[in-house]
């Protein structure tokens, strides 16, 4: 464990992000999966936690990340868009606020509240328009329904948010929900990962994934390329227009 007077300081963005992210590693902590930072104290505007030591990531390391999140995930959570414990309702993924409403159905859940929502803010700030706006819509109406359980989401696993002191892989930054395990994994290609090859089949042989999976990466896609679109701008537009008609 790092030393507990090794610790980051972190300044809220807006009032809440700090409850968020702090419960949103609890949360992660509690199922003693994947290694999380300690939360050593938070209030409206600050977060305090541990450092995670420096390191360079290995293939061994990739492996026991891959069972970890396979295990992570299989925690499970009460719903689809369910905040962690004590969690707001009105979450943050980045500096982008994300709503976390407890729904029953994930095909509707995704299209309703981790889709539509951030297309509706790229038509809004001009970034996209009526007819690009129409493609994602035809996309959500596509979205197949899933037999897969509600499963405790990192939520913005992308791979800066994973970092390696040597010996494991840890997790920080987390938009902490209940989802589709799929989409943790998606977010995970969008712009690579150390050994992925390595993390994903280690997680396949712990929790086999369902036929299909890599079909669906450019779906689970949608959601962080919209988030990227509404934060960055049309850079990003035409990553997310590519996946809306690929799938």
């Amino acid at each position: 464990m790092s030393d507990p007077r090794d610790v980051v300081v972190k300044r809220g963005h807006t009032p809440g992000a700090t409850a968020a992210e702090a419960a949103g590693l609890r949360w992660l902590a509690a199922t003693a999966t994947v290694p999380v930072p300690l939360v050593r104290g938070q209030d409206d505007d600050t977060l305090v936690i541990d450092r995670v030591p420096a390191g360079r990531p290995s293939p061994a390391a990739a492996e026991r990340f891959g069972r970890g999140l396979a295990r992570l995930h299989a925690a499970g959570a009460p719903a689809f868009g369910s905040p962690p414990p004590d969690g707001p309702a009105d979450a943050w993924i980045g500096l982008a606020p994300m709503a976390n409403v407890p729904a029953g159905d994930w095909a509707s859940w995704y299209a309703s509240d981790r889709v539509l929502p951030y297309v509706r803010r790229a038509v809004d700030a001009g970034t996209l328009d009526a007819s690009e706006a129409a493609v994602f819509e035809r996309a959500c109406a596509r979205i197949p329904a899933s037999a897969e359980p509600p499963a405790r989401l990192h939520g913005d696993l992308w791979t800066g948010n994973v970092l390696w002191d040597g010996r494991e892989a840890w997790l920080i930054d987390p938009a902490a929900h209940g989802g589709h395990r799929e989409t943790d994994l998606a977010m995970l290609h969008l712009f690579g990962c150390p050994h992925l090859d390595r993390v994903v089949a280690a997680y396949d042989e712990e929790a086999p994934l369902a036929d299909g999976w890599r079909d669906r990466i450019g779906l689970h896609q949608l959601f962080p390329l919209l988030v990227h679109t509404v934060l960055f701008g049309r850079s990003y537009a035409g990553r997310a227009l590519a996946a809306a008609r690929s799938f």
